[in-house]
């Protein structure tokens, strides 16, 4: 693995690059993007892809990708310039990618501004809320959780967000009538540290939850586009978003192994499914039908 830093007037980005121990077999390079997981988020699944040249990165001004333009909002449309940029970087032509989470998002947003970038684009659980039946109910159990966090710190917030990320089905009156969930009791801390800057509970992932894909752009782009779901993620949040998306673009959801995180390994500490994940992944990807 050899590690990179792209300039540019606003961000230094960051990326790795792990080189095939074979021949690559003609496959084009296979970047690797989260949002706010970082390059080291992918470590397990890039491992099941020795014979790929594999890119991971870290998203500006998470790890080590430091802005400079004294911003700290995440919207995708800038998220996919900087992708752009180190794909134009490689030299290498299109890439396929695989993309999760807001990554997933930002991937969306790659495609649809520029479409040549990418050949095979599978886009794991994107958090779409405005694409929700009850995108309203969803919004407001979204905005709860940053409220939790912004009175209460890191553990309340994060308590309130499992709790929503793992509520079946639309978010009814049921599920507002329920009090904020106890940190201890998912093994998380209930003192406040006192930081406000969690991109993930802060308000700096509004611009990533509330995005709206230009279903036009996303129609008419040479790339393949595969909407990913976790088997275990039926009727949760980013399971819903994730059926949304795919019907918004006229199909169904490819189905993963394991949850949210199902490609993480054990230093994930919410470990997946890596090994089974991957032989998915790579299924789709060598489907060139």
């Amino acid at each position: 693995m050899t590690t990179h830093t792209l300039q540019t007037p606003d961000v230094d980005l960051v990326y790795d690059v792990h080189a095939p121990n074979t021949t690559t077999g003609g496959h084009r390079p296979l970047f690797m993007i989260g949002q706010p997981m970082c390059a080291d988020g992918f470590a397990a699944l890039a491992s099941y892809f020795p014979d790929r040249t594999v890119i991971t990165y870290d998203p500006r001004g998470l790890g080590r990708s430091v802005r400079r333009d004294g911003r700290t909002d995440s919207v995708p449309e800038t998220q996919a310039g900087d992708v752009r940029a180190v794909v134009d970087a490689l030299g290498t032509g299109p890439v396929d990618m695989f993309a999760s989470s807001g990554g997933a998002v930002t991937a969306l947003a790659l495609v649809a501004a520029y479409p040549d970038t990418v050949g095979t684009l599978v886009a794991h659980e994107p958090p779409l809320v405005t694409l929700l039946p009850d995108a309203d109910a969803a919004a407001r159990a979204t905005a709860a959780c940053q409220e939790a966090y912004q009175k209460n710190g890191w553990g309340a917030g994060m308590a309130a967000f499992v709790a929503m990320t793992s509520w079946r089905g639309e978010f009814t009156d049921d599920y507002f009538a329920r009090p904020l969930p106890d940190p201890a009791a998912f093994g998380m801390p209930v003192e406040d540290d006192g930081s406000r800057d969690d991109p993930l509970l802060s308000d700096r992932s509004v611009a990533v939850t509330s995005y709206r894909p230009d279903v036009d752009a996303l129609r008419v782009a040479p790339t393949r586009l595969v909407i990913a779901v976790g088997e275990e993620s039926a009727d949760t949040f980013t399971g819903r978003t994730s059926v949304a998306t795919a019907e918004l673009l006229g199909g169904r959801p490819a189905v993963f192994p394991s949850h949210h995180g199902g490609f993480v390994g054990g230093e994930g500490g919410y470990a997946g499914q890596p090994e089974a994940f991957a032989r998915r992944l790579r299924e789709i990807l060598d489907d060139r039908g």
